[in-house]
């Protein structure tokens, strides 16, 4: 179905969670009705402060102002380096060019495979590697609070996650995001980001202010009706991923999401929270039953996360 049969309404109204607030039981309540009901939420009080994401964006900004033989010295390798315009199709189903974005991918950040990442020229931009990594060690530590607090909204133990090795290292990484504002880059079937799921297990997403992010409640309802996703000052919009879907047997939901053009140049920076890349993904005992049986079988996640990756890029 293409961009012009779909419907947009007004605003997502969408739960905010509050990682400091002391009634932990409350507040993994509210989460686990924002994961059924929505699968977006925000979240506050993360730790990340309003100086640290101003450098952030002041950064990404600088990196994708560079000359595009500047940027495709670190083009992309695998899952990591900078990918031009159109060279990434989410929604391989309806779009027949890829999306008007360019990003950049940096992570993990861990000991063992920190070296294989691509990292900006340090000549031309001298403080974008303290910036990202000072980043990514904040978020990280927001990102193991919600680990803890998701577990509780799946009435586990709060160190579940960590006790089966889904920590044993995380995976996660950072994908710094320029949507262009001129709207030539754009047609009826190309847009900023195409309808898509996240594949892994919840994003945190960082964005500066300019509006273009909807969601889709209802996935498979046609024709889709989408909400705007509203930006609040210091707080992280969080989605569920399709890794969670599966891993609690659909009691959680991924919500279908796109970025739509609005006119003005966009930046935003996603940080996937993924498990080891090794661990065994089984359905959670709290989210099956005799009368409920899992609906997927066992799977390593680097084998789904590279499955659902083929395909997505033209190059």
């Amino acid at each position: 179905m293409g961009v012009g049969e779909e419907t947009t309404t007004t605003v997502a109204n969408l739960p905010i969670i509050d990682l400091s607030a002391p009634d932990r039981e409350s507040t993994a309540a509210t989460l686990r009705q924002a994961c059924i009901d929505f699968g977006f939420f925000y979240i506050v009080n993360h730790g990340v402060d309003k100086d640290l994401f101003g450098r952030l964006f002041e950064e990404s900004q600088k990196f994708f102002t560079l000359p595009l033989d500047d940027k495709m010295k670190i083009a992309r390798k695998g899952i990591r380096g900078y990918t031009p315009l159109y060279h990434e199709k989410l929604d391989t189903a309806t779009s027949t060019k890829g999306d008007s974005k360019e990003f950049l991918d940096i992570g993990p950040l861990h000991d063992e495979v920190r070296d294989s990442n691509q990292w900006p020229s340090e000549e031309l931009l001298p403080n974008w590697k303290t910036t990202v990594e000072a980043y990514h060690d904040k978020i990280m530590k927001a990102g193991k609070r919600l680990y803890s607090l998701l577990a509780v909204a799946l009435n586990l133990s709060e160190n579940y996650f960590e006790d089966i090795g889904a920590l044993d290292p995380p995976m996660p990484f950072i994908r710094l995001l320029r949507y262009p504002g001129d709207l030539s880059y754009y047609t009826n079937e190309v847009l900023g980001a195409s309808a898509h799921c996240d594949y892994g297990m919840m994003t945190l997403l960082a964005i500066d202010g300019v509006a273009g992010l909807q969601v889709c409640r209802e996935k498979d309802r046609q024709p889709r009706i989408w909400e705007d996703v509203l930006h609040i000052e210091g707080a992280l919009v969080v989605n569920i991923g399709d890794l969670t879907e599966r891993w609690t047997n659909n009691v959680f939901r991924s919500t279908l999401h796109r970025v739509v053009p609005t006119g003005q140049e966009r930046y935003s920076v996603a940080f996937y929270l993924d498990p080891s890349h090794d661990l065994m993904v089984e359905c959670l005992e709290t989210c099956c039953s005799e009368s409920n049986p899992p609906r997927f079988p066992p799977f390593r996640y680097i084998d789904y996360l590279l499955e659902r990756f083929e395909g997505t890029f033209e190059a």
